[in-house]
């Protein structure tokens, strides 16, 4: 089967995010077209990553004042035509949050990330993906991406005017005014 042929056969439902129309499967999608997977267990979260999306809007959801809404999950955002991408924690001013089913077509204020469930594709590096979708959600108008790299035991901080600057997971972040995050005190926390 062509390249072009196998990826007209993958449904649409093992499709993560979508890149200028250029979509962008779930790490694990050929497993589930193999039969060696089914869909759930590549979309599920492990554990890590579970307990660190829970911890952190538990904290932005104590800590944020009443003109912002934090969301959990895939948060979807539309970018432009045919361009989405999902987001694990985001921060809204509350103006720019709609209470609909649709995917936001307005950006947050603040994405946290914490590793991805994309499919990267050998070839080119994974530092493509990385980069280019912290680029999409800044050109977007999201202030700030933070991404948790757990296997590296890293975070990224990338704002439109200033240096990104990657930190080992020990040091305290600025989420925004007045709100910062340090992961490493939050797991040593947890498993107290």
């Amino acid at each position: 089967m062509t390249t072009k042929a196998r990826a007209k056969a993958i449904p649409e439902y093992l499709i993560y995010e979508m890149d200028d129309g250029n979509p962008i499967y779930y790490n694990g999608y050929e497993e589930v077209l193999d039969g060696k997977k089914n869909a759930e267990a590549i979309m599920a979260d492990g554990n890590l990553q579970a307990l660190l999306k829970a911890l952190i809007i538990t904290t932005l959801n104590n800590l944020l004042s009443k003109t912002y809404i934090a969301t959990v999950g895939e948060q979807g955002l539309t970018l432009a035509k045919k361009s989405w991408r999902a987001a694990d924690v985001s921060i809204f001013k509350r103006e720019n949050f709609l209470f609909t089913t649709e995917y936001s077509k307005l950006p947050p204020e603040i994405v946290i990330e914490i590793d991805t469930k994309a499919h990267i594709d050998l070839e080119k590096t994974d530092v493509n993906y990385y980069n280019r979708k912290i680029q999409q959600l800044l050109d977007f108008g999201v202030q700030k991406v933070i991404w948790i790299f757990t296997g590296e035991q890293k975070v990224m901080v990338a704002e439109n005017t200033k240096d990104w600057i990657t930190s080992n997971w020990d040091k305290t972040i600025d989420i925004m005014e007045g709100i910062t995050l340090n992961i490493e005190q939050m797991l040593d926390e947890a498993k107290a």
